[in-house]
């Protein structure tokens, strides 16, 4: 059975068991890490149809939104990482019994498509790559961005680079702006680089120094639209949403 049909199938009987609730067509506010983005614009039309809610989805990075979160902004759900959500439930913001893990993401490197891949198997490998580089794109804020900072001062050679570095607004992801020709090098999770057409993924960062990342779904705490936002958080941990995972660089929580 396809991942298609195995995802229409589960929506199928949650739908049928919200209606024999009582449960109506809600509008659930989504607010999402744009580590899983591309998983997200697939799933969420699959759970539009069968269920008839409607999704408005918000990307951005973990610690824009979280940040958001905190100064008021409405949502049923987000989608950042565990750290965050455990963050937002301490401060009452998110239900402690509505969370879930999703996906684990790892750090990447990309390259414009076609251009030669360097080594980055190693950490003397990806150093090496960072000093001959003539430009290194990261999203600033962003989770990944963030841990780069410090790690080009663990491995130090924070000073040798800082030149050849181009920090990004989440509005100009590291893929898009190596595809594009803005930088020759780029660093994000690796769910980020394969969307982009036009640049290829060199690979993960070496295992001594990845940074992985665990992306939880947590619900608003005496949110409304409790019960749809639970079902497309349960949805959204199905088989075939987890098969889904895998095809967009992640690993199912």
């Amino acid at each position: 059975m396809t991942i298609r049909k195995l995802a229409t199938a589960w929506l199928g009987v949650a739908l049928v068991g919200g209606l024999a609730t009582g449960l109506q067509a809600a509008e659930i506010k989504v607010l999402s890490s744009n580590a899983i983005k591309t998983v997200l614009e697939e799933l969420v039309p699959q759970f539009e149809k069968t269920t008839e809610h409607k999704v408005v989805l918000t990307l951005g990075t973990a610690a824009e939104l979280k940040a958001g979160i905190e100064k008021g902004a409405a949502f049923d759900v987000a989608i950042l990482t565990t750290q965050g959500i455990d963050d937002l439930a301490k401060q009452g913001r998110v239900d402690a019994n509505a969370r879930a893990a999703l996906a684990r993401s790892a750090v990447g490197m990309a390259v414009k498509k076609g251009a030669p891949k360097p080594d980055i198997a190693t950490t003397e490998g990806f150093k090496n790559t960072l000093l001959a580089a003539k430009s290194i794109a990261f999203v600033e804020q962003g989770n990944s961005g963030i841990y780069l900072k410090g790690l080009f001062e663990r491995l130090g050679i924070a000073s040798e680079i800082k030149d050849k570095l181009k920090p990004l607004p989440a509005s100009n992801p590291a893929a898009h702006a190596v595809a594009n020709g803005e930088a020759e090098i780029g660093m994000t999770q690796i769910s980020e680089i394969l969307p982009y057409g036009g640049a290829d993924l060199v690979g993960p960062l070496p295992a001594e120094i990845q940074l992985y990342t665990v992306f939880a779904a947590g619900v608003a705490s005496n949110d409304k639209e409790a019960a749809a936002a639970k079902a497309l958080v349960e949805f959204l941990n199905t088989p075939a949403a987890n098969a889904v995972k895998k095809t967009k660089g992640l690993e199912p929580g």
